[in-house]
């Protein structure tokens, strides 16, 4: 059935608070890889608590705003959604420990026609609680496979950026666990689909997959160590869309190119040969600012 724009354009989020750890940094930063090394200079500060620093990613399993869009009135079918591309804008480094408050708005929903689906843009905003100091802005793409032909939709939809068509300038290889998935769900995303195979095997995956978000934080770590030193401070921005079904144990391959500021790049699956993440794009600082 077509969703309701109308209602998605007046609806109103409560402002979330939530207070996190060091602890809550440490497993942030074991669930997508960063230690797979231990006792690499480069990786050890994010998951060792004398000189903690905090992967910048993290911001988006914070605030959590919930399954929001599983209410009903905005007539979504849900076991048709898929988290289709994710957007951060890193503003300053999340501190090891904080206490933060989001904000969250739906910036825009495209109609991409009857037997195409609608995406819905959801903008988070994360704060440091007293401040008011913004950490992080996030975008949220949620693509309805079944719910498209409402007819216009509103708001101004993210553009996808285009990677060059040149050979990739590096190459980097990034093993996972096969345990990623029941690791990266003690953050936040407790969706069965991650975990248990009768759920996946009824959704049409011959096993658990990983989370979306899972793999862009690995991603995350693969710009990192490849191009920027492992300082995640000269990340500003980081956008991809997910285009394909990675599983747990699989291979990573990160194919990015350099131009100035920006990194584009592309991941695939390295054992199937899929691509899994797409139309990505990095924007670093200088190593001065």
């Amino acid at each position: 059935m077509p969703l309701d724009p109308q209602a998605l354009a007046s609806w109103r989020f409560p402002e979330v608070t939530q207070d996190y750890s060091d602890r809550d940094s440490l497993l942030y930063a074991l669930s997508v890889g960063f230690g797979a090394v231990p006792t690499h200079p480069g990786e050890i500060d994010f998951v060792y608590e004398k000189q903690q620093r905090t992967v910048p990613t993290m911001a988006a399993v914070l605030c959590h705003p919930g399954v929001w869009l599983h209410n009903p009135a905005f007539g979504v079918t849900r076991n048709k959604v898929v988290h289709g591309e994710q957007r951060m804008r890193f503003h300053r480094p999340l501190p090891p420990a904080g206490r933060l408050r989001g904000t969250a708005r739906v910036l825009a929903v495209e109609d991409k026609g009857i037997d195409k689906g609608a995406v819905v843009h959801l903008e988070r905003s994360i704060a440091e609680r007293d401040s008011g100091e913004l950490y992080a802005t996030i975008v949220h793409s949620t693509f309805c496979r079944a719910d498209g032909g409402f007819g216009s939709g509103f708001g101004e939809a993210p553009a996808l950026h285009v990677v060059p068509e040149r050979p990739a300038d590096v190459v980097v290889r990034l093993p996972t666990r096969a345990d990623a998935a029941l690791l990266y769900r003690l953050n936040v995303d407790r969706n069965p689909l991650h975990v248990d195979p009768t759920f996946a095997s009824k959704a049409g995956f011959p096993r658990p997959i990983l989370h979306g978000l899972c793999l862009y934080g690995i991603a995350a770590r693969g710009l990192v160590q490849a191009l920027l030193g492992w300082d995640c401070a000269r990340l500003a921005s980081l956008d991809v869309r997910f285009s394909g079904v990675f599983y747990p144990g699989e291979t990573l391959e990160l194919s990015l190119w350099q131009d100035k500021e920006n990194i584009s790049f592309v991941g695939r699956s390295a054992e199937r040969e899929v691509v899994v993440l797409n139309n990505g794009l990095a924007v670093t600082r200088r190593q001065t600012e």
